[in-house]
């Protein structure tokens, strides 16, 4: 899942299998209508290690045309959800059975002579557009959910990162999954992207990435045929640290948050607030746990960060370092490049941070924290909830009524108490305020493939209601 992994596997990143960088439409992989294609590159060398069909509004039309018929004439939908489930176990460990053969409606108890019941149908085709920084997570945790409510759907993988997206349709056709049923186009957002968005014969979109990009989806389908839209977007996620915490545990927790996956994860604990009475020995633990930090090629099993994902990424932020600079903020440790290829960047820790400068304000997608102090709990729930974002926060005390008072004032969408990244298949994700809505994981991921219909009948003489 993160920027690390053991042992020789640099067999993925070598050139892939040709078939492997066309799309996948129909369960066959073709070449894109236009002949165009474009480059993937290793982040760890910046080398082109592949060409990769670029598709267009072109494309997307064969995929929706595909999709759509897989599900009003094909198998898919029609299978009961214990026998869909089957097929996906056999397609992956990702998802439980019993995640896929427990969808059902509600007997309705009715106020007049009438009997009612409901139905939980597939909401169609659905467009899932995914980000670059965890390509195989985020397919499995759109694409699992969707498959288990019976939807047929085209997949859209960032341009950055279409390989495993390829590679696992291709595995659903292995694993017995119909033909149309997982479609994937490569390309670009303001092109393929802003298709599936846009698609009058798409019934829902489900985007991670950009709250800027989110609000373009989201115009998309109000515009288009007011498609089903659920949202995963940009985050500033506090960690709040109290002065009864452990500062050992409290400083690995801190550095994780930020520096997991190179910081280009959107529940980055970017802004850790610490109290006054435990901040000194706060800021001089986290000091020395950071210059430990190893940064490096991510098949080094030694290594705890690997490089941002592209040249631009890299750009965006050491450009944010510089902000910071300038704006007043120390620089505590690292703020620069390292290595001698590559987009690798230090881990980058700033105090005297004020709430005002642009590196607590914006998402920086990057191994950069913002550390302030407070002083009581109320200041750290005001500064806590002061961001237009509300993805996730943390929260490390000994103490449960602060735990429990904290958890419940942060306007956030998961809170994680003295852990942090506790994600579950069984638990719900996602976030508040311009950090989008609709969930991922748990029950609520299913749902959000489904629409509720009524069916009513009449009942006369009845005994009783």
């Amino acid at each position: 899942m993160g920027s690390q992994s053991n042992g020789n596997s640099n067999s993925f990143i070598k050139m892939p299998a040709i078939k492997f960088t066309k799309l996948f439409i129909n369960g066959e992989f073709v070449d894109s209508f236009s002949g165009k294609t474009f480059e993937t590159v290793d982040p760890r060398s910046g080398e082109v290690i592949a060409r990769v069909a670029e598709g267009d509004k072109e494309d997307v039309d064969l995929a929706v045309k595909a999709a759509r018929h897989a599900f009003d004439n094909g198998p898919w939908p029609r299978l009961s959800g214990f026998a869909r489930g089957r097929i996906m176990m056999k397609y992956a460990d990702l998802i439980e059975e019993r995640a896929a053969d427990k969808i059902h409606g509600q007997v309705l108890k009715m106020s007049s002579e009438l009997q009612g019941y409901t139905l939980q149908e597939p909401v169609g085709v659905v467009g899932h557009i995914i980000p670059w920084n965890f390509p195989s997570t985020l397919f499995f945790a759109k694409v699992a959910p969707a498959l288990a409510a019976g939807c047929t759907m085209v997949v859209k993988p960032a341009e950055q990162t279409p390989l495993s997206a390829l590679y696992y349709a291709y595995l659903a056709k292995q694993a017995g999954i119909p033909d149309g049923v997982i479609n994937v186009i490569n390309g670009y957002g303001p092109t393929a992207g802003a298709a599936i968005s846009s698609h009058m014969d798409i019934d829902k979109v489900s985007f991670t990435g950009s709250t800027e990009v989110g609000r373009k989806v989201m115009q998309a389908a109000a515009t288009s045929n007011l498609k089903h839209v659920s949202l995963e977007l940009g985050g500033k996620s506090p960690l709040l640290i109290f002065d009864d915490a452990d500062v050992d545990t409290a400083a690995d927790l801190a550095l994780l948050g930020i520096l997991f996956n190179k910081g280009e994860i959107c529940v980055a604990s970017s802004r850790v607030y610490v109290q006054e009475g435990i901040y000194d020995e706060f800021v001089k633990k986290l000091a020395e746990k950071a210059k430990q930090w190893v940064v490096g090629d991510p098949f080094d099993p030694n290594t705890r960060q690997g490089p941002q994902v592209d040249k631009q990424q890299f750009d965006k932020i050491l450009s944010y370092i510089e902000h910071g600079k300038r704006e007043g903020a120390t620089l505590l440790i690292g703020g620069k490049p390292t290595g001698e290829k590559g987009y690798y960047i230090q881990p980058t820790i700033f105090t005297d941070v004020k709430e005002d400068m642009l590196i607590a304000k914006d998402e920086i997608f990057g191994p950069v924290m913002s550390l302030m102090k407070f002083k009581t709990m109320d200041e750290a729930i005001k500064s806590a909830n002061n961001t237009r974002y509300g993805l996730a926060a943390g929260i490390i005390t000994k103490n449960l009524d602060v735990a429990n008072t904290v958890s419940r004032s942060i306007r956030a969408g998961i809170i994680w108490i003295n852990c942090y990244f506790a994600f579950d298949n069984d638990c719900p994700y996602g976030g508040y305020k311009m950090s989008g809505f609709g969930k991922d994981l748990g029950l609520d991921a299913l749902h959000k493939y489904l629409q509720v219909k009524s069916v009513v009948t009449p009942i006369c003489n009845s005994p009783w209601l």
